[in-house]
């Protein structure tokens, strides 16, 4: 199945490319999304009117998590306390909840979609680094100093 890109969808290409995905990615994902239509000779001459919109609301929206991270860079760190044994393994773990909750006391507002934990949820005592995948080309990283009740 052949889209046209409405935006920049990563590993695919920018706008106004036309990509070749599988049909259940397009008709399930990408076009209920927004994020893409068919490459019909109508969808392409429309397209072509739209373009500077479609840039101006991705420069926009490129602008707006750049501040975001921004925000979440001067934020730096934030400490969670969870109940732990003696060797420092946690009763449970911290997960992108918890993450997202101490995020917001602390000023920001990231949402659990765009935490990014590859390694699963964090179990033992100490202190980890993670990324907020904020769009598609700006990645921010924070501390998380996990602590001993």
């Amino acid at each position: 199945m052949e889209v046209i890109l409405l935006e920049k969808i990563g590993k695919l290409g920018n706008i106004g490319d036309k990509a070749v995905v599988k049909s259940g990615f397009g008709r399930n994902y990408l076009i209920p999304q927004g994020k893409a239509v068919f490459a019909t000779a109508a969808n392409i001459a429309d397209f072509e009117l739209r373009r500077a919109d479609l840039e101006a609301a991705a420069a926009s929206k490129l602008g707006a998590a750049e501040a975001r991270a921004a925000a979440l860079a001067a934020i730096g760190s934030v400490t969670i306390t969870a109940v732990a044994g003696d060797e420092g393994k946690l009763f449970g773990s911290v997960g992108i909840r918890e993450l997202e909750d101490a995020l917001a006391t602390a000023g920001s507002d990231i949402n659990k979609s765009e935490i990014n934990m590859p390694d699963g949820p964090i179990r033992f005592v100490g202190e980890f680094s993670i990324e907020c995948q904020l769009h598609v080309d700006v990645t921010q990283s924070f501390t998380v100093i996990v602590e001993a009740e």
